[in-house]
């Protein structure tokens, strides 16, 4: 399940370049630069795969662009929006981005069937935003509640549900599982009892439906992974260390100035970054809103505490993915 619950039938991919070069012909030779030039006249390109359509999802990244954080951070960044038809990892190995975010499971197992040569080294979620998604008027909140019900679930999703009911106790078999397209409407029309999605937005589309949902997190039980984790390639870590340092400062920063407060900045993306999705700024709010303490950490964004990595190596342990300590690596924040 990518990043984000999401629309499709749009054009993804398509790379914004924040390239402040071209102010060195304004300046006379000889004369001094001011600051800004300066920044740029030594600005090293930087690209960055995003996992999905510019929503809230990214709006740090958005402002640190827009207020120049990068740019201050001697780089010049170049950003590529995702989409259901971009696998993040891809653009690490094809050389087209030297960082993006993931889903720890595909990277760990490619990591592990294909021997990628990948590194995680932060995270965006500390706590991985799917849950499950049903109605405050036939509400579902534990996993014992879906004994006997019928639960929709993307087909890529279904090995981490099914992890889930395990380490709850609850018998598969008492579950009905169905395919899930993303789309709430049958939740909505009483088809199906719930359904596995982001609890960072779909909530607010069905609340627009006239409806009120409720949910929770799988990770609240038992299937504690992250989720957009920062991954680079090992080669990229170690000749674009600097430049990871750099852009990950930037990015923290970016964040921090986001969320404190949640409804400040998505408006003003409105006829930039959020232009054309076809998602009203209320939803961005909402999901702004929502994904603010999945976000924040008392080591800073991105970090990952020692045992929110070993959470993460059990639960995936339990999908039958054999992660180890080593394909974590937090030096990188410790030199934000």
């Amino acid at each position: 399940m990518s990043s984000g619950s999401h629309s499709p039938g749009m054009t993804y991919g398509k790379p914004f370049s924040l390239n402040r070069r071209h102010v060195l012909g304004l300046m006379a030779a000889g004369a001094t630069l001011p600051l800004s030039t300066r920044l740029a006249q030594a600005a090293t390109p930087f690209t960055f795969q995003a996992s999905w359509i510019n929503d809230a999802e990214f709006a740090g990244y958005f402002t640190a662009i827009d207020k120049g954080y990068y740019a201050a951070e001697g780089l010049e960044l170049t950003y590529l929006s995702g989409g259901p038809d971009v696998i993040p990892e891809s653009s690490l190995i094809a050389g087209k981005a030297d960082l993006t975010l993931t889903t720890p499971d595909t990277t760990i197992k490619a990591i592990v069937e294909q021997q990628a040569p990948f590194k995680i080294i932060g995270t965006q979620y500390q706590k991985n935003p799917i849950g499950i998604v049903s109605l405050a008027s036939n509400p579902i909140k534990t996993p014992q509640d879906l004994v006997g019900k019928t639960l929709a679930v993307p087909p890529v999703n279904v090995i981490s549900v099914e992890a889930m009911l395990k380490i709850s106790g609850v018998d598969r078999a008492a579950v009905n599982i169905v395919p899930y397209a993303y789309d709430p409407t049958p939740l909505i029309k009483g088809e199906i009892d719930a359904s596995l999605d982001f609890t960072t937005n779909v909530p607010f589309t069905i609340q627009q439906a006239g409806a009120e949902a409720t949910s929770f997190l799988l990770y609240d039980f038992g299937f504690t992974i992250f989720n957009d984790t920062v991954v680079v390639t090992t080669d990229t870590l170690a000749s674009k260390r600097k430049e990871i340092v750099a852009f990950l400062r930037a990015s923290r920063k970016g964040w921090e100035e986001t969320l404190k407060d949640p409804a400040a900045y998505p408006p003003t993306f409105a006829e930039t970054w959020f232009k054309g999705t076809g998602r009203s700024i209320e939803n961005e709010v909402y999901f702004n809103t929502a994904q603010k303490p999945l976000i924040e950490a008392e080591g800073g964004i991105f970090s990952m505490s020692e045992a929110a990595i070993a959470a993460n190596i059990e639960a995936l342990a339990a999908v039958g993915i054999s992660a180890t300590r080593d394909m974590f690596d937090t030096t990188v924040l410790e030199e934000i």
